[in-house]
């Protein structure tokens, strides 16, 4: 066990144990070279001198090494410090999903459908690397305390060539596949059955089979069928059940081929739970018979002959519930209930005689199986929890008051080295999540995954992204424009934007050339290629020139923004918003009155309404095609909130995603709103320009969000990423 303090390649100080593995104990670091938290798994000391332990400790590391997705707990470093050998990982503070069904009993059907799908997402990560988990189950998945959800512990994976791979060490048996149980080959599908048992315990509260000892629990997913979940639970969406069903079929080519083909029907039942969209492969019972060899008849009848029964079940039973292992003893379930129809007893009765042989065998491959679990099962738990902290200190954490926690600094417009300052003075680390490009310097922080001014606990690790500088755009022809549509076109671009005013020039009969209100110039030209930030200069005409005694035209009863076209002449318009029954961003009042004489260079004010809800606080006065006379005027009414109903706005940037070829795009968002996720498409079916500016309304109050993007190709979306967003109240 290492002490708090002891520092492992110059670089992991350790500040304290936080979980212990079959073969490794987790600890909490401070990386002093990147000033962060992370979570170092240590080689326990028996297993140092042991060549084939240290083989497969590295071998774990170097697969997880090369999986990086939002939903799976990243490896950075691997490596050995006298004698030591390690394996640094994100630290995610958080609650198992294991802990977090215990406090809830079962989940709602749209949590749910949103844990799995973004363990889904993980996983389909890692099998696209050649990566099986083969130990998918509530205990290996976190629930961070920002609500992400990852995919921990790849203890027992390896990386798989185009053929399949042999399984000689089982996961936890509750939710091991029947091919793993009986000791054959296991791939993704393996993957696919263990995330259907995980989805059936997460929307009932409890495993489809539990027993006495393993090997009892072992038989029952080899032999047993499955209680639906919707006898637990009623409500349960009758595509939800279907999904579930598929993935734990017994027999591997009934299940999904393929964890996208789940996530696509995941993200359908979100839309449609109660569709027909799920197809499950039915028995063929007009299969025909096919007639055994005596050379396979004898390979069957001598197999069996070789397992020492007796000894490998008394091995098993003996070794059963070990709570030294990774599992942490929470493998404790409520028995399952002896509810079946009285067609299904008729059924199973009708077929016990003709499978007595097949049984035997298989409860021979499954022993023999288990046994060698029996041997290595010590091994197969490196990670735990990837958290590492116990139920109790969890909880305290996630129910800690706002006394115990800190402030998230701003680190956007920050070096680098700046914000590792700020954070050391929060009590908090940093991390670099990747870099893209923004309207920030080259070098600076472009964006924070945690919003400044949020409340964290200690110790949090904040994530940013760093700039790689200004994306490069084209300004547009504006002309016969309003001043306000061609700045809003401007800003949503990413630029800057100074606009002036000034009279336009005369024809021969005296008229203006340009209306006051609409777009005179733009500099630099429409055509010109700028970078993203640059600043423009917007000039709107004011009309022709007629000295201090123009007239005032009348704009009660026009939208806000045609007022402030129409009143284009005047320099300075002061806006204030007033509640009243006319439709809001109606023009209730002007002053002055209409058709009077004033100074177009004096200001002049409109009221605007904001229908039956109380005005900002602060209503400022402005035109987007004013100069920077703008003066601000409070507002009549105060009985609200100052942002009452203003809306959640997301505006980042999204980066060119690796792999797109220039097809049609699809932008999914989903967000947690009360609990539950909540799905909706921003793009479908366009083409977009990378980088992206997104203008995206979400819920109100949630400040943060998972957009999922899709490129067409030959007539499907294929998922090339996932981004996270964060979300602030507009003004």
């Amino acid at each position: 066990m290492l002490k708090t303090g002891m520092i492992i390649a110059e670089r992991y100080e350790i500040v304290g144990k936080i979980g212990t593995g079959g073969m490794a104990d987790v600890y909490k670091a401070m990386d002093h070279k990147l000033n962060r938290f992370v979570a170092v798994k240590v080689l326990k000391p028996e297993y140092r001198e042991d060549t084939t332990f240290i083989k497969k400790f590295r071998s774990e590391a170097q697969a997880a090494a090369g999986l990086t997705h939002p939903n799976i707990v990243s490896v950075f470093d691997v490596g050995e410090d006298g004698g030591v050998y390690y394996i640094v990982m994100e630290l995610i503070e958080g609650i198992t999903l294991k802990e977090y069904i215990s406090k809830k009993g079962k989940l709602s059907i749209k949590e749910a459908t949103s844990i799995a799908i973004q363990v889904s997402m993980g996983l389909e990560a890692a099998h696209s690397h050649g990566i099986v988990h083969r130990d998918v189950k509530p205990q290996n998945i976190i629930i961070s305390t920002d609500g992400k959800v990852k995919v921990a512990d790849f203890g027992i994976a390896r990386a798989a060539s185009s053929n399949t791979i042999s399984s000689n060490v089982m996961g936890s048996v509750h939710y091991s596949s029947p091919e793993q149980v009986r000791g054959g080959y296991s791939d993704e599908k393996s993957d696919i059955y263990s995330l259907g048992i995980t989805l059936y315990e997460m929307v009932t509260g409890r495993v489809p089979f539990d027993g006495d000892t393993t090997v009892a629990i072992a038989i029952k997913h080899l032999q047993e069928e499955m209680v639906p979940p919707s006898v637990y639970t009623p409500d349960l969406p009758y595509s939800l059940e279907q999904i579930i069903l598929k993935c734990t079929q017994k027999s591997v080519d009934r299940r999904y081929s393929r964890m996208e083909d789940v996530i696509a029907d995941l993200k359908h039942s979100l839309i449609d739970p109660q569709g027909d969209f799920v197809k499950l492969t039915t028995v063929d019972n007009d299969a025909k018979t096919v007639v055994i060899s005596e050379e396979e008849l004898g390979e069957i009848k001598h197999t069996p002959k070789q397992i020492n029964k007796p000894d490998l079940i008394a091995a098993l039973e003996e070794e059963e519930y070990d709570n030294n292992d990774y599992d942490d003893a929470e493998e404790e379930y409520k028995p399952r209930s002896e509810h079946r129809s009285d067609k299904k007893k008729s059924h199973h009765h009708h077929h016990s005689s003709g499978r007595g042989l097949t049984i035997a065998a298989l409860i021979g491959g499954a022993v023999l199986l288990i046994a060698l679990v029996v041997i290595l099962g010590r091994a197969a738990g490196l990670f735990g929890t990837g958290s590492g902290s116990d139920s109790t200190k969890t909880e305290q954490k996630q129910e800690q008051t706002a006394s115990g926690m800190v402030t998230v600094p701003d680190l956007v417009g920050k070096t680098e080295d700046e914000a590792k300052a700020l954070a050391n003075d929060a009590h908090l680390g940093v991390q670099m999540a990747g870099e893209e490009a923004s309207n920030q310097e080259k070098g600076k922080i472009s964006r924070q995954e945690t919003a400044a001014g949020t409340q964290v606990e200690k110790n949090t690790t904040v994530k940013y992204w760093v700039s790689t500088g200004t994306a490069q755009v084209t300004i547009p022809d504006l002309d016969g424009r309003t001043g306000i549509d061609a700045q809003q076109t401007l800003e949503d671009l990413g630029l800057k934007v100074n606009v002036q005013k000034e009279y336009s020039e005369t024809d021969d009969n005296g008229y203006a050339l340009v209306d006051p209100g609409y777009v005179y110039s733009v500099e630099p030209a429409a055509g010109t290629s700028v970078q993203s930030g640059s600043s423009v200069t917007l000039t709107v005409s004011r009309g022709v020139d007629y000295g201090t005694n123009a007239e005032v035209p009348s704009v009660v009863g026009m939208s806000k923004d045609d007022a402030l076209t129409t009143l284009g002449k005047f320099i300075d318009i002061q806006v204030t918003e007033q509640q009243s029954t006319e439709a809001a961003g109606t023009v209730i009042a002007q002053d002055p009155e209409a058709y009077a004489a004033a100074d177009p260079d004096q200001p002049i004010s409109i009221t605007v309404s904001s229908g039956d809800q109380a005005p900002s606080t602060d209503s400022t006065a402005s035109t987007d095609s004013t100069a920077s006379t703008d003066s601000t005027v409070s507002a009549d009414t105060t009985t609200a909130d100052a942002n009452a109903n203003s809306g959640w706005k997301c505006t980042q940037t999204l980066d060119t995603p690796s792999g797109y070829n220039g097809g049609a795009i699809r932008l999914e968002l989903i967000q947690e709103v009360n609990g539950e996720p909540k799905a909706s498409t921003i793009v479908d079916g366009q083409n977009i320009s990378f980088p992206y500016q997104l203008n995206v309304s979400g819920a109100e109050g949630v400040t943060t969000g998972t957009i999922y993007l899709y490129e067409q190709v030959n007539g499907d979306y294929q998922q090339l990423g996932t981004y996270t967003v964060t979300f602030k109240k507009a003004n």
